[in-house]
Formats: structure tokens, sequence, C-alpha cells
């Protein structure tokens, strides 16, 4: 699976703390493995065209987009908020 990571994913992620950053990549690299991991509990955002969610821990989530079955765009990383 390739990722591209937004201009907004990658400010937002740079201001997470440590052990958030490396939670991150933990996840990231499983998605990348199988994106249906069900450790990851992604899922289809409702109302949001063709936006997608998977959890980092239980309170941040990434936001991402299919660009096509190979390859993910990540829009955004953080709490609840980034549904907004």
């Amino acid at each position: 699976m390739k990722i591209t990571y937004s201009p907004k994913f990658l400010r937002r992620f740079k201001k997470l703390d440590q052990e958030l950053q490396i939670e991150a990549k933990e996840k990231i690299k499983l998605f990348a493995q199988d994106p249906s991991h069900q450790f990851l509990k992604t899922h289809k955002l409702s109302g949001r065209l063709n936006q997608y969610s998977f959890s980092v821990n239980y309170k941040y989530r990434i936001v991402f987009t299919y660009i096509s079955k190979e390859e993910v765009y990540f829009l955004t990383i953080g709490n609840h908020s980034v549904y907004q």
C-alpha cells in the first residue's frame, strides 16, 4: 500500500508528542500491511464523500481517502475534532 501525506497531516503529526508519534508510526505500518486489520477499526466516515478513518489509539484517528486500490492519501491526524 502506497501512502501519500497531505501537508496538513505532516504539520499535525510533527506537533504530537514523541510517544504518540511512535504509536502512530506503528499503526501506519500495520495499515500499510493490512488496511482492514481489526486493531485499526478502519471505517468509512458517514456524510463524508469517500473519506475513511482508522484508530491510532482510543483518542486519536487518521483520516484518509483512497486514490486507488493500492494508494491512499492521509488527510489529517488528531482527536475526534478531525471529523469536523
